[in-house]
């Protein structure tokens, strides 16, 4: 495929990495070089199948509209902007493209939402929850798009909205705490997140898994259909 990746950063030179990895051809364009959205015309996009962004939560919005408007499909793990989500959703449906955001692309974090779900059914039953996120300095955005959807989730399964804590310290890739706590027990479910790596791949395998497809859709929703990782297979073969 011809990819285009939004944004430079940590986690998009590992998109970029991992995307020549698997065979595709991939372009950047840094958020230096693309002010508002400007440098994302029709002309720029016409040869590219998915557009990947890994952006900021100040540059994302510009940048889906312009690629949505262009009729290009598009992955965005940016996170911060779920104000706009159903602004962007109406937009995919009138310009019949196809959509793939989320608060995470580890494939491991979207199975951690799944034990959430599971474990929600404490709050029920006599448990307080709260959940504990720590990542990078760099972090813009707080509490995480990750944290925010697991509370998301247990509010919507148990019941209950638990607090948020956000620490951002030194180079943490990013790590996300669950604590059930009753008068009688403690439980602790925990995600930490060793590189972006796994970040990128979910990011490069939806870009594969939304190219002629149409639609919105959030990666937590459509990650256990993406084909056996064939191409992780033959690398290591």
């Amino acid at each position: 495929m011809n990819l285009l990746l939004l944004g430079r950063g940590k986690t998009g030179e590992m998109v970029e990495e991992v995307a020549r990895e698997r065979g595709h051809q991939m372009e950047v364009i840094t958020s230096e070089e693309n002010p508002a959205a400007k440098a994302l015309t029709p002309e720029r996009l016409k040869d590219i199948d998915v557009v990947i962004d890994f952006t900021t939560p100040d540059a994302v919005v510009l940048n889906i509209v312009a690629v949505v408007s262009a009729g290009k499909n598009m992955v965005v793990g940016t996170t911060g902007w779920n104000a706009h989500l159903e602004r962007v959703s109406e937009l995919v449906s009138r310009k019949e493209t196809g959509f793939v955001h989320g608060s995470n692309f580890s494939v491991g974090v979207n199975v951690f939402f799944g034990i959430a779900q599971a474990a929600a059914a404490a709050l029920k039953l006599g448990f307080e929850a709260r959940i504990v996120e720590r990542h990078h300095e760099q972090k813009k955005d707080a509490p995480s798009g990750t944290a925010s959807s697991l509370q998301q989730v247990l509010e919507s399964a148990g019941g209950q909205r638990p607090e948020i804590t956000s620490i951002r310290e030194g180079e943490t890739v990013g790590t996300h705490v669950m604590i059930f706590d009753s008068p009688n027990d403690t439980m602790m479910l925990v995600h930490d997140a060793k590189t972006r790596r796994g970040f990128a791949e979910g990011a490069v395998r939806a870009a594969e898994w939304i190219k002629g497809r149409k639609g919105f859709y959030d990666f937590k929703d459509i990650f256990r259909q993406l084909p056996p990782d064939v191409a992780k297979k033959e690398r290591e073969a």
